[in-house]
């Protein structure tokens, strides 16, 4: 910095990215006096702005209220210097010409902050502002007494020299950080002569425009499913009061809550145990772009157990025809989050099926039953905080489907269609094992049965081709004429006559099956 360089700007330390431009609404202090709600103290604006002039200048000192109580009905202010009262003036104005700490007041408020001014006798000043705020342009200027003209300045900062200029311009520090407070003082070189004249030492703090954020979470302990409210909480200063602010949430790993609002809240309608983590908020000046972060704050998100199990079958009851739906409802009265919920067989050990969703009921469904779905059955639900277990339910199947409600077992006609009684029947038998006894009520020792329970479907129109009653490999054909028999047993083999020949299907078609019935 030896060299005598033209006039340059000097970047802060720590230059923070710009904010987004987006607005927020001014923040006002109000603060109790005498147990009263009181105004804002004013703010004290100075013209010139420096705090340090020569003796015999004078320094403008403006009152200024704030917006809640416009200045066209404040009647009177006060004016203060260290401890004495100048006097009571109509006026927001009071010209200064005597170093101290200046005061004012209005009708209903506390005293502003004091500004310290100092009249200077010395041949060389420093003049720095009074307040500079964390984004201003902070201006310092080195100025000589009466006629004498600089030759050429220097300014330090903490003892070391940041800035030269030949032609004696003012040092500006544009985006003035906290990293910027310091003590500052300049060195002038006169014109015509070859003495050096130092300043007074002017120590600056820069001050916050607005506090470092901090996040609360309301309720502090969320629990699953329930809402959750994100306050991002920080303090204008407020002589700065009409700072634009903006507010944007995050969660740990990177994930965006909100976009930037003015709003310094936002509200999670519901929250879930995965949704744990760390969390935090960041605040931006428009201008000037100052960016901040709160620390980051850990929530945990609490669930709350499965209890309340109940069981419950669709229709009411349990009790069905066979070839009927049964729909198993299982449902819990308090439980969050994600829930496994399972079917059981209490007489078999059996377990039905599961599923896993984020309720607190669900279904499992069986479209058809049989004699074999008669039993007791029950539920579990499984949320990872507790398991809950219902009591059991019986399920009593009676009754073949197609004879106790011949409807259920006949699709519906489509348009154009008649019910033809004269069509031949398809008869399915979904599973056989050989001549093992699939059903109860197969008579013992009639080993060559193999199905007792036959389901009857109606299909086609008339003139349509005859239908087969498949069993396994085997198929036996039916004469159309036979097309509304209902078979209730079913042999393997054809009977064989009292020679021991077995007689052809023409001879008799009925004494091959048992409990044929003829419409």
């Amino acid at each position: 910095m030896g060299r005598w360089d033209r006039p340059r700007q000097l970047l802060p330390p720590g230059t923070l990215e710009p904010a987004p431009m987006l607005l927020w609404a001014s923040l006002l202090v109000l603060a109790p006096v005498s147990g009263q709600l009181a105004l804002p103290k004013p703010v004290i604006s100075l013209h010139p702005p420096w705090t340090t002039v020569f003796k015999g200048e004078a320094v403008t000192l403006t009152c200024n209220a704030s917006r809640v109580h416009a200045a066209e009905n404040i009647k009177r202010y006060w004016w203060y210097l260290g401890a004495q009262t100048l006097r009571e003036i109509p006026g927001n104005t009071l010209k200064a010409r005597v170093s101290g700490t200046y005061k004012c007041q209005i009708q209903g408020s506390s005293p502003s902050d004091g500004v310290s001014l100092i009249f200077s006798s010395d041949l060389l000043i420093l003049q720095t502002p009074h307040s500079v705020f964390e984004g201003d342009t902070l201006t310092l200027r080195c100025q000589v007494k009466g006629r004498e003209k600089l030759a050429a300045v220097k300014y330090s900062w903490n003892g070391n020299v940041i800035f030269t200029s030949r032609n004696s311009q003012d040092l500006l520090i544009p985006q003035a950080s906290l990293n910027n407070s310091g003590n500052y003082q300049c060195i002038g070189f006169l014109e015509g002569n070859h003495y050096t004249y130092r300043s007074n030492n002017r120590i600056i703090k820069i001050q916050e425009l607005f506090s470092r954020p901090k996040l609360e979470v309301t309720p502090p302990q969320p629990t699953e499913g329930g809402p959750v409210n994100l306050s991002c909480q920080t303090e204008l200063r407020l002589e700065r009061s009409d700072t634009l602010l903006s507010f944007i949430f995050f969660r740990d790993p990177g994930v965006m809550l909100s976009n930037w609002s003015r709003s310094p809240e936002v509200q999670l309608t519901a929250i879930w145990r995965e949704d744990s983590g760390s969390y935090w908020c960041v605040v931006a000046a428009v201008v000037p772009s100052i960016r901040k972060h709160s620390l980051p704050l850990q929530v945990r998100v609490q669930g709350v157990p499965v209890s309340g199990a109940l069981l419950e079958t669709q229709p009411q009851g349990g009790r069905l025809l066979a070839g009927e739906r049964l729909v198993l409802v299982c449902s819990v009265a308090e439980g969050t989050g994600d829930t496994t919920f399972s079917w059981h067989r209490e007489d078999t050990g059996e377990r039905l099926g599961s599923k896993r969703q984020r309720s607190r009921r669900a279904e499992l469904e069986i479209p058809a039953v049989g004699g074999s779905h008669t039993g007791r059955y029950y539920c579990t639900a499984d949320n990872g905080h507790s398991l809950a277990r219902s009591g059991a339910l019986n399920v009593t199947v009676t009754g073949d489907g197609f004879l106790g409600n011949t409807a259920r077992s006949r699709p519906a006609t489509g348009p154009g269609e008649t019910a033809c009684a004269g069509c031949p029947v398809s008869v399915e038998l979904p599973q056989l094992y050989g001549k093992q006894q699939l059903y109860g009520n197969v008579p013992p020792g009639e080993g060559d049965l193999v199905y007792s329970e036959v389901q009857v479907i109606q299909l086609g129109q008339e003139g349509a081709a005859p239908s087969s009653l498949s069993l396994s490999s085997s198929s036996i054909s039916f004469p159309p004429q036979h097309a509304s028999v209902v078979y209730s047993a079913v042999k393997t083999q054809l009977p064989q006559d009292s020679a021991g020949e077995v007689r052809s299907q023409d001879e008799d078609a009925t004494e091959g099956y048992e409990n044929v019935q003829f419409a």
